[in-house]
Protein backbone atom coordinates (compact mmCIF):
# COMPACT_ATOMS: atom_id res chain seq x y z
CA UNK A 1 0.00 0.00 0.00
CA UNK A 2 1.46 2.96 -1.11
CA UNK A 3 -0.48 5.53 1.12
CA UNK A 4 0.82 3.22 4.19
CA UNK A 5 4.58 3.98 2.83
CA UNK A 6 4.51 7.28 2.82
CA UNK A 7 5.60 7.55 6.45
CA UNK A 8 8.78 6.25 5.61
CA UNK A 9 11.53 8.65 5.42
CA UNK A 10 14.18 11.20 7.71
CA UNK A 11 12.17 13.78 9.70
CA UNK A 12 13.36 17.22 11.70
CA UNK A 13 11.39 17.12 14.87
CA UNK A 14 11.53 19.29 17.87
CA UNK A 15 10.00 18.77 21.61
CA UNK A 16 10.20 21.65 23.69
CA UNK A 17 13.18 22.96 22.33
CA UNK A 18 15.52 19.83 22.16
CA UNK A 19 15.93 19.72 18.17
CA UNK A 20 16.17 15.89 16.90
CA UNK A 21 15.71 13.84 13.55
CA UNK A 22 13.80 11.05 13.53
CA UNK A 23 13.93 7.77 10.99
CA UNK A 24 11.33 5.95 10.38
CA UNK A 25 11.52 2.38 8.28
CA UNK A 26 9.39 -0.78 7.72
CA UNK A 27 10.01 -3.51 8.99
CA UNK A 28 9.03 -7.07 7.44
CA UNK A 29 6.26 -7.41 9.34
CA UNK A 30 4.66 -4.18 7.11
CA UNK A 31 4.55 -2.39 10.42
CA UNK A 32 6.85 0.72 11.03
CA UNK A 33 9.51 1.73 13.33
CA UNK A 34 10.58 5.34 14.16
CA UNK A 35 13.75 5.96 16.02
CA UNK A 36 16.07 9.22 16.89
CA UNK A 37 18.86 9.25 14.72
CA UNK A 38 20.16 12.87 15.93
CA UNK A 39 19.96 15.00 18.57
CA UNK A 40 21.05 19.00 18.81
CA UNK A 41 21.87 18.30 22.65
CA UNK A 42 23.45 14.90 22.75
CA UNK A 43 26.06 16.03 25.87
CA UNK A 44 25.52 16.70 29.44
CA UNK A 45 27.66 18.75 31.30
CA UNK A 46 30.77 16.71 31.44
CA UNK A 47 30.93 16.37 27.09
CA UNK A 48 29.45 13.03 28.01
CA UNK A 49 27.09 11.32 25.40
CA UNK A 50 23.40 11.67 27.10
CA UNK A 51 21.85 8.55 28.03
CA UNK A 52 17.98 7.22 28.18
CA UNK A 53 18.18 7.71 31.95
CA UNK A 54 14.29 8.08 32.56
CA UNK A 55 13.53 4.73 30.56
CA UNK A 56 10.60 2.31 32.21
CA UNK A 57 12.46 -0.34 31.20
CA UNK A 58 15.55 -0.32 33.24
CA UNK A 59 17.67 -2.11 30.30
CA UNK A 60 17.32 0.76 27.74
CA UNK A 61 18.69 3.33 30.03
CA UNK A 62 21.91 2.90 28.80
CA UNK A 63 20.84 3.79 25.01
CA UNK A 64 22.73 6.90 23.75
CA UNK A 65 19.96 9.85 23.54
CA UNK A 66 20.52 9.80 19.79
CA UNK A 67 19.54 5.85 19.06
CA UNK A 68 16.02 5.92 21.28
CA UNK A 69 13.53 3.71 19.42
CA UNK A 70 10.29 6.59 20.05
CA UNK A 71 7.54 3.91 18.40
CA UNK A 72 7.45 0.54 16.56
CA UNK A 73 4.82 -1.76 15.70
CA UNK A 74 3.02 1.56 13.85
CA UNK A 75 0.29 0.03 11.54
CA UNK A 76 -1.66 2.16 8.82
CA UNK A 77 -5.93 2.22 8.95
CA UNK A 78 -6.59 2.58 5.51
CA UNK A 79 -10.05 3.85 6.70
CA UNK A 80 -9.13 6.70 8.91
CA UNK A 81 -6.35 7.21 6.43
CA UNK A 82 -3.75 7.32 9.84
CA UNK A 83 -1.25 5.14 11.82
CA UNK A 84 -1.98 3.91 15.33
CA UNK A 85 -1.73 0.75 17.06
CA UNK A 86 0.70 0.99 19.12
CA UNK A 87 2.58 3.62 21.98
CA UNK A 88 4.87 6.35 21.18
CA UNK A 89 7.95 6.54 24.05
CA UNK A 90 8.46 10.16 25.50
CA UNK A 91 12.20 10.10 26.74
CA UNK A 92 11.91 14.01 28.14
CA UNK A 93 9.46 12.42 30.56
CA UNK A 94 10.10 8.70 30.69
CA UNK A 95 6.41 7.63 29.89
CA UNK A 96 4.60 5.76 27.21
CA UNK A 97 1.39 7.34 25.60
CA UNK A 98 -0.99 5.83 22.22
CA UNK A 99 -0.01 6.77 19.39
CA UNK A 100 -2.14 8.28 16.56
CA UNK A 101 0.00 9.96 13.46
CA UNK A 102 -1.15 11.43 10.05
CA UNK A 103 -0.13 14.05 7.57
CA UNK A 104 -1.52 17.40 7.41
CA UNK A 105 -2.44 19.56 4.61
CA UNK A 106 0.76 21.26 4.72
CA UNK A 107 2.69 18.40 4.64
CA UNK A 108 4.05 18.14 8.33
CA UNK A 109 3.36 14.51 10.02
CA UNK A 110 0.99 15.22 13.46
CA UNK A 111 1.79 12.78 16.16
CA UNK A 112 -0.72 12.95 18.86
CA UNK A 113 -0.01 11.12 21.79
CA UNK A 114 -2.32 10.29 24.24
CA UNK A 115 -2.88 9.28 27.82
CA UNK A 116 -6.13 8.57 29.49
CA UNK A 117 -7.92 10.79 26.71
CA UNK A 118 -5.61 13.96 27.48
CA UNK A 119 -3.54 14.47 24.26
CA UNK A 120 -0.50 16.07 22.78
CA UNK A 121 0.60 16.64 19.52
CA UNK A 122 3.85 17.36 17.38
CA UNK A 123 5.13 18.11 14.13
CA UNK A 124 7.59 16.61 12.40
CA UNK A 125 8.98 17.63 9.43
CA UNK A 126 10.08 15.33 6.31
CA UNK A 127 13.02 16.15 4.74
CA UNK A 128 14.10 15.91 1.31
CA UNK A 129 17.53 13.39 1.37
Amino acid sequence: NNAADNIVGTYAGAQNGEKFSAKIVKLADGTYRGQIIWMEHDKDANGKKKLDTKNPDKSLRNTPCDQIVLFSGLKYDADDKEWNGTKIYDHQRGMRAKLTARFEKDGRLRLRGSVMGIGESVYWIKLKL
